[in-house]
């Protein structure tokens, strides 16, 4: 059997400015689309052929185009038609408008779903590390979309916080992510592939970001889990 990514020690950088002054950057599992590789669309079946094997750096003007079919969400309960739910970049525009955060990073970081821990680890991590600090980033936002892409965004934000970056991990794996040992893990009860808010309900985007930001600000101590007082809108 698959043997999940499991530490006892969690390392835990405490943000050294104000949400409102920091430079935030979103790690995210999501894939460039690629029109060469068949559907990638909403609700689109599982489409292997349109995964990412390395960390990408992307400017987020123009925003880039990201789907989520190579990854296994829940397809049952929902369609990945608003990337809102699965990206929260335009949360994070409005957040920022509104003065809560001091700026959003110029770019949108893309770490790749793998089942190799050691590859996550060993050659992930350093790359993402060695980009974010070329950036200035002062905290990440992890977000995770399927069940192994909860264990590399662990191991990301696990990496990042060693490195001295604060990092929140938004998502809706519970389980893994506190099997691999988190900082911080927002959790969402939504079907895989809305980690981010529910489709079509930007208040219900807002919220979970500022929940998440809120997180951010306030943990004292790594394994900080909290809990979206949020309900999904349809069949359980």
């Amino acid at each position: 059997p698959y043997q999940w990514a499991c530490f006892d020690e969690v390392p835990f950088t405490k943000p050294f400015k104000k949400l409102s002054e920091m430079r935030i950057a979103i790690v995210t599992t999501a894939a460039p689309y690629q029109p060469d590789k068949g559907d990638q669309g909403p609700s689109a079946p599982y489409n292997a052929a349109a995964k990412f094997f390395s960390v990408y750096r992307l400017p987020i003007e123009p925003e880039p185009d990201l789907r989520i079919s190579h990854i296994a969400i829940d397809r049952v309960h929902t369609s990945a038609k608003d990337s809102a739910t699965f990206l929260p970049l335009a949360a994070m525009r409005r957040a920022h408008h509104l003065g809560k955060i001091g700026s959003i990073a110029p770019h949108i970081y893309g770490f790749p779903t793998n089942r190799s821990q050691r590859t996550n680890m060993d050659i992930d991590c350093p790359q993402l590390i060695r980009q974010l600090q070329k950036d200035q980033i002062d905290a990440i936002i992890g977000v995770p979309n399927c069940p192994v892409c909860h264990q590399s965004v662990s191991l990301a934000a696990r990496a990042a916080e060693a490195a001295g970056i604060a990092s929140v991990i938004m998502g809706c794996a519970l389980d893994i992510a506190r099997h691999v040992g988190v900082p911080r893990f927002y959790f969402s009860d939504f079907p895989l592939g809305n980690s981010c808010g529910r489709p079509d309900d930007v208040a219900s985007q807002d919220q979970t970001l500022q929940g998440a930001l809120d997180l951010l600000a306030t943990a004292e101590k790594p394994r900080t889990i909290w809990h979206s007082p949020l309900r999904w809108h349809g069949p359980e």
